[in-house]
């Protein structure tokens, strides 16, 4: 009786063992995914550049509309 539980005790453990070894294998493919930055640019390259376009031109427009304010109120002054 106890042999025969010792047995589908080591079975069970075995069987567990092998679940968690695959959801470790399962989560790291996962994790790759979710962390491939390169790749998820590289698909949606034109709409980054684009985007990045878009904000340096914003962020020049207003650094210079910033300073020309500086610059306008300097001379009153």
């Amino acid at each position: 009786m106890a042999a025969t539980d010792e047995r589908q005790l080591r079975r069970d453990v075995s069987a567990e063992r092998e679940h968690l070894a695959d959801a470790v294998d399962e989560l790291r493919t996962e994790l790759g995914d979710a962390t491939n930055i390169g790749g998820k640019l590289r698909s949606h390259l034109p709409a980054a550049a684009a985007g990045a376009l878009g904000l340096g031109f914003v962020a020049a427009g207003g650094i210079r509309a910033t300073m020309g304010l500086i610059v306008r109120s300097a001379r009153r002054k």
